[in-house]
């Protein structure tokens, strides 16, 4: 990976960081000549730029005469001078409708007017190629980075008026004491520093402006809880091309048992399509063979996949805009379940079922946990793993003693983040009635470690679970990851059709 060279601008040439090698007046006249000109035609409007629009203004709408600040943030830093991969915050992009790596460092302003308010773009346009930024920024030039968009073509592509990042600062701190701003505070760390230091300029409260803050934070989490119409088509997008990753993996598994360390294989497999078909993996892959399925997020994918295992696969692409899926299929890596397996398998599809069915508007979120657990719980019984009835163990005031085989819950929000709206307030998520255009998340499974000598030792390192995304209809809930098949018979037939090929 080139380093960043600079060229000093002090006549005195002070030294430059090691690595880094000044250029010299010759260059400096030769690097703008010669280029061909920008396009003259602007860029068209962004896919997400209306739905964000109508966002926009339901958000504005909230906060009458109210400043509204919400960063896209910056890098973070990978090791030294390298950073991660560029996501903008989760709010901002909604707002905004740019989705990929766009944008670091940009600040979305709703400005108050007369009439409602007004949206402003403030972001780092590309700079002439006179500009030493052009050729010596790593951060913003264009040779290092790739051509950037000017005022009018973010304008252009967004539908908000655009403005430099150098002009933010002034509108930040504008009538400061008079006006209530109200800031994402998570997003930039350097935001938040500079609106507290005018803030405290101003003699503004601050623990008054914080908690302000605190609350908007809470409120664009929960904006997010009912997806639009575009939000629907993008995760039907991101599921069926997750699905393709899937069907990606099964070809590839005789591969994944030969070549060794089969999991980093699989997670390499499903890691080129998304890559490919979206904009990256909605979260790091789980492809978790064996035992390994028995650790929730096992995310090291470091070990083997062998014929005669289980593949617990927890994988979701995030398309352009940023929406993912997020499903997990357990599949026989021979192609064949074994009766052990099969019957750990048919109990988590038989609670996921229950769950579905609960997934009904009216009820309520943890509605779906609820007989979801209640038919992991009466199979354990059944198995005589519980030490208590299947109904004593569901008493939340002196029972759990399932949780020893599902610790986790069964459900989340989805959406942008993976756990989507994670920052809305319990009685609004948790013990929030389902309404439709809600979309979530329906994951029982059954984990049985192959340490655990309570279970019965043909059980022992089986971990199983089966995740499905759905949205909440008016009379129930559709499965918008439908494409891959749940029913062990049907997967069995999948994974045939797709190892002969």
């Amino acid at each position: 990976m080139p380093t960043m060279t600079e060229e000093p601008t002090d006549t005195e040439q002070p030294a430059l960081p090691n690595r880094q090698v000044p250029f010299s007046e010759a260059f400096t006249e030769f690097i703008p000549q010669g280029w061909a000109p920008y396009p003259a035609d602007l860029p068209e409007e962004l896919p997400a730029a209306r739905p964000a629009a109508l966002r926009r203004r339901a958000l504005a709408e909230a906060y009458p005469g109210e400043r509204l600040v919400i960063p896209a943030g910056g890098f973070k830093v990978r090791a030294n001078d390298t950073d991660y991969r560029f996501r903008p915050h989760t709010a901002f992009a909604w707002l905004t409708g740019l989705g990929g790596d766009r944008e670091p460092d940009a600040v979305l302003v709703l400005e108050p007017t007369d009439t409602g308010h007004e949206a402003t773009l403030y972001f780092k346009p590309r700079a002439p190629r006179t500009d030493p930024e052009f050729y010596a920024d790593s951060r913003y030039g264009e040779m290092w980075v790739g051509t950037r968009e000017s005022l009018a073509e973010m304008s252009a592509m967004t539908g908000i008026s655009s403005a430099p990042i150098s002009e933010f600062d002034n509108a930040l701190g504008k009538n400061l004491g008079a006006i209530t701003v109200r800031l994402l505070r998570e997003a930039d760390e350097a935001v938040t520093a500079r609106l507290d230091a005018l803030r405290a300029e101003a003699d503004v409260a601050a623990t008054a402006a914080i908690a302000a803050d605190d609350e908007f934070a809470v409120a664009l989490s929960e904006a997010r809880l009912v997806k639009d119409a575009f939000e629907l088509d993008q995760l039907r997008q991101a599921c069926a091309d997750t699905a393709i990753g899937f069907e990606a993996v099964v070809a590839e598994l005789p591969e994944a048992v030969r070549r060794g360390k089969g999991e980093r294989w699989v997670e390499g497999v499903f890691g080129l399509h998304a890559r490919h078909l979206g904009n990256a993996v909605g979260y790091d892959t789980i492809a978790a063979a064996g035992d390994h399925a028995n650790t929730l997020h096992w995310i090291r994918n470091d070990g083997e996949v062998k014929d005669g295992d289980l593949l617990l696969m927890d994988a979701g692409v995030e398309v352009e805009s940023l929406y993912t899926a997020d499903i997990t299929r357990t599949l026989p890596v021979s192609g064949t379940f074994s009766p052990a397996q099969r019957r750990v398998y048919a109990a988590v599809l038989a609670a996921q079922a229950a769950g579905m069915a609960a997934a009904r508007p009216g009820n309520r979120f943890s509605d779906v946990h609820a007989a979801a657990v209640r038919v992991i719980a009466e199979h354990l019984e059944a198995w005589g793993l519980l030490p208590v009835t299947a109904e004593e163990s569901l008493d939340p005031a002196t029972g759990g003693q399932h949780r020893r085989w599902m610790v986790h819950g069964t459900s989340h929000h989805l959406g942008l983040d993976v756990h989507d709206c994670a920052q809305a307030r319990q009685e609004n998520y948790r013990d929030a009635e389902l309404r439709p255009g809600m979309v979530i998340t329906v994951e029982p499974g059954l984990y049985f470690k192959g340490t655990d000598l309570l279970v019965p030792e043909e059980l022992r390192g089986i971990g199983v679970r089966i995740e499905d995304d759905i949205v909440i209809t008016e009379d129930g809930c559709e499965i918008l990851s439908e494409h891959l098949p749940r029913d062990p018979d049907a997967i069995e037939a999948w994974m045939a059709g797709i190892l002969s090929r």
